[in-house]
């Protein structure tokens, strides 16, 4: 694979567009600006996994030094000036929303993320459970600045209700995941001398923090239901998710392991698209 497509990390850019094209099929709307929105945060998240590489290269050469940064593929002043032209590009992306839904809150949007996803990489990933909730929040608002440019373009805010539930939804399973990537990072992260949550409080608490996130993500879910949201097939295909949440909460509580810290991982990252699924079929 090309070094500056694998830099962006597609699959992690593309969560952040399935959250946008979530938000077109529960709204029912394929419009321009939307279509804009996905590219945006395409971007905006490829600029942000490319500066996090950038100034991760040292863990990244324990941890992961096959990636493009560490094994010299991509030279730092590239990566930089990389990072610097996605969040450019999604920046202007953001504004031209902007000016065809006539509202700044799509621009803002993307500004905001990108600074978040700035200092993120910069020093917040350092400090145990800010850093993860930065993430977590850009996630999150991944859906809300979908349904904001419906909301906006069509003049209706039940759309923008929903994107805000879904966003929260989003947080709270993201919480999940980073804090076992935490988990699975602990030896490149303690060489970096980072105060990530694993590193201050230890593998055992951070796996009670994982577990009990990965089982409130699976207690609160069916609200999206009962609520009147989604349809019973949500329900149906929810059932999948709130599964792998149980076995992925069992699995880091049983063994906090870096190895089984992977396993959980993987798991909560599965869940997650088994609920996105679940989003889209329960709009029906």
């Amino acid at each position: 694979m090309n070094a500056y497509l694998e830099i962006i990390r597609p699959g992690n850019a593309v969560m952040g567009v399935i959250a946008v094209v979530l938000m077109a099929i529960i709204g029912e709307n394929y419009n321009f600006p939307l279509i804009l929105g996905g590219i945006a945060v395409f971007l905006a998240m490829g600029g942000g996994n490319v500066i996090n590489d950038y100034f991760d290269h040292k863990i990244d050469a324990i941890n992961k030094p096959n990636r493009p940064i560490p094994s010299g593929r991509i030279s730092l002043k590239n990566a930089k000036l990389y990072a610097y032209l996605l969040f450019l590009l999604s920046i202007i992306m953001g504004f031209v929303i902007s000016y065809l839904v006539n509202s700044l809150i799509p621009g803002i949007i993307v500004i905001i993320s990108s600074l978040l996803m700035y200092y993120y990489a910069y020093t917040l990933k350092k400090i145990a459970i800010i850093g993860n909730m930065s993430i977590s929040l850009l996630t999150g608002l991944c859906f809300i600045f979908g349904g904001f440019i419906i909301g906006l373009e069509t003049m209706t805010t039940n759309i923008i209700i929903i994107s805000l539930y879904l966003g929260s939804f989003a947080f709270i399973m993201t919480m999940a995941r980073e804090i076992t990537k935490d988990m699975e990072d602990i030896e490149g992260d303690k060489a970096e001398k980072a105060r990530t949550f694993p590193i201050l409080y230890g593998m055992k608490k951070s796996s009670y923090l994982a577990g009990f996130l990965m089982i409130l993500a699976s207690i609160l879910s069916p609200i999206l239901y009962f609520n009147g949201i989604f349809s019973i097939y949500y329900i149906l295909i929810l059932f999948f998710a709130i599964i792998t949440f149980f076995y992925g909460a069992y699995t880091i509580l049983k063994d906090q392991t870096i190895k089984n810290a992977k396993k959980a991982s993987k798991l909560v990252k599965i869940g997650m698209m088994i609920a996105f699924i679940s989003f889209a079929i329960g709009s029906f």
